[in-house]
């Protein structure tokens, strides 16, 4: 995947991170597509006009999709409190495929197995790390996105490596696969780990000094540092490895997963992925199967 992280990644944006609020119980609900970044086949056409073969059709009219709305470039409030970012937009273009309803709700993310397996949401869908224990109890759809987990400190900080973490304090968001990554990692004994509710929580208390570094998603902070005033630098020499994004079903729901990659392969097909992600990274990094 090619490295956004001070690059073109500042491509213009309508909206900025400062917008964004906590997160709330509400549902948001959508049927409009995003901009010039969705398709045109909506309503109840879900013919393929590139294979002309039929979608699968879905017993539902609805996809609940759960997600943390304080990460951006991936779901995230703007300043008139609505839900924008990369996996909003590519979720609008799948439901117009499916000819189904979107509706987005923000959730604790350290609780997400517990709501999907519940039934209050249909998929989790934003920035979902693909591991081998997350495939055990839900269905997950094929790679969408390469991410990595990255080490945040504040531009004069003494870490210049992963190395030096050692005996310092690293925050890291409650929940998420920078959890499990650090943890999986020889050095985790060896560092004081803090958790918060969300990444954004964690680089306000790296700001003031109540933690020596960050581990976040590389998507993640390569936003962030692109469209806020702050004193922080990434470092490159190491991080705590590379992922993939995926979205997630029930397990067992087949119906709705193969229907969600079916719209999935033929957003790529299309050019329409590559869109998406132009409009919020700069540039193509969408994982393309052809």
């Amino acid at each position: 995947m090619k490295r956004f992280i001070g690059t073109a990644l500042a491509v213009t944006m309508l909206f900025s991170v400062g917008g964004c609020s906590s997160s709330s119980n509400s549902t948001e609900t959508t049927t409009e597509s995003a901009a010039e970044a969705t398709t045109e086949s909506a309503g109840d056409d879900t013919s393929s006009a590139d294979t002309g073969e039929a979608l699968p059709t879905l017993s539902q009219d609805t996809i609940i999709i759960g997600l943390d709305d304080e990460l951006p470039p991936m779901g995230f409030r703007d300043e008139n409190n609505e839900i924008v970012g990369f996996d909003i937009d590519l979720a609008k273009a799948v439901g117009e495929k499916l000819g189904v309803t979107v509706e987005f709700q923000p959730i604790d993310w350290a609780a997400k197995e517990i709501e999907l397996e519940s039934g209050k949401i249909d998929a989790l869908w934003n920035g979902l790390t693909i591991t081998d224990e997350r495939k055990e109890t839900m269905d997950i759809t094929d790679p969408y996105l390469q991410n990595r987990q990255i080490i945040v400190v504040k531009t004069d900080s003494d870490i210049q490596s992963k190395a030096d973490l050692e005996g310092k304090v690293v925050g890291l968001q409650d929940g998420s696969s920078a959890v499990d990554a650090v943890n999986a990692d020889e050095l985790a004994s060896a560092m004081e780990l803090t958790t918060y509710d969300t990444n954004i929580l964690a680089l306000s208390d790296l700001d003031i000094g109540r933690v020596d570094a960050v581990v976040a998603d590389e998507t993640f902070v390569g936003y962030y540092m692109s469209q806020n005033e702050n004193d922080f630098r990434v470092i490159e020499d190491g991080d705590f490895g590379e992922e993939f994004y995926g979205i997630a079903v029930k397990k067992g729901n087949t119906e709705l997963l193969n229907a969600i990659q079916a719209a999935l392969d033929e957003l790529d097909a299309d050019g329409t992925a590559a869109e998406i992600s132009n409009t919020w990274f700069g540039e193509d990094i969408y994982v393309h199967k052809n």
